[in-house]
């Protein structure tokens, strides 16, 4: 389990047994973004707040009430803000279905033109679990490196 604490003084906000996913999709993926992370009803600006990440086991509901949460957490968690979040940069800059998805545009362009909502469809397929916005960017990112290496062109038939 993660928790979490954003702080930009004079504000404090923890989150705490967050999934991996949770903590993607939350907090995390938005911050590598340079985007502002809502959390207890703020916004936290990545360029002005302090982030920290802590994996561990997951806290009962009495271990967080009372203020005593967070002092819980560093105490018996690992603290893993860097690492968590050099893991969501190297996958936002070259997601592991990018060259899956060229390579396969690429041999489906050689044979056939392909409309965009092909490529959308492949890039469900490779990536289900991916929010919508992701795969756009994965398939408008695929596109346009093969385009750009000359291994695409564009049509407009």
């Amino acid at each position: 389990m993660f928790h979490v604490e954003l702080r930009q003084f004079p504000h404090v906000a923890r989150a705490f047994n967050l999934t991996r996913e949770d903590l993607d999709a939350r907090i995390t993926r938005p911050w590598v973004r340079g985007e502002a992370v809502e959390l207890d009803d703020r916004r936290w600006a990545p360029e002005r707040a302090k982030l920290e990440i802590y994996e561990g086991r997951a806290l009962a509901v009495e271990e967080i009430g009372l203020g005593r949460g967070w002092a819980n957490v560093t105490r018996s968690a690992e603290q893993v803000t860097d690492r968590v979040l050099a893991e969501v940069r190297q996958a936002i800059e070259s997601p592991p279905a990018l060259n899956t998805l060229k390579d396969e545009l690429a041999a489906r362009c050689a044979q056939t033109p392909l409309e965009m909502r092909e490529v959308l469809e492949l890039t469900a397929r490779l990536e289900p679990d991916a929010p919508m916005d992701e795969r756009l960017a994965l398939a408008r990112r695929a596109v346009l490196e093969l385009l750009s290496e000359g291994a695409a062109k564009l049509s407009g038939a």
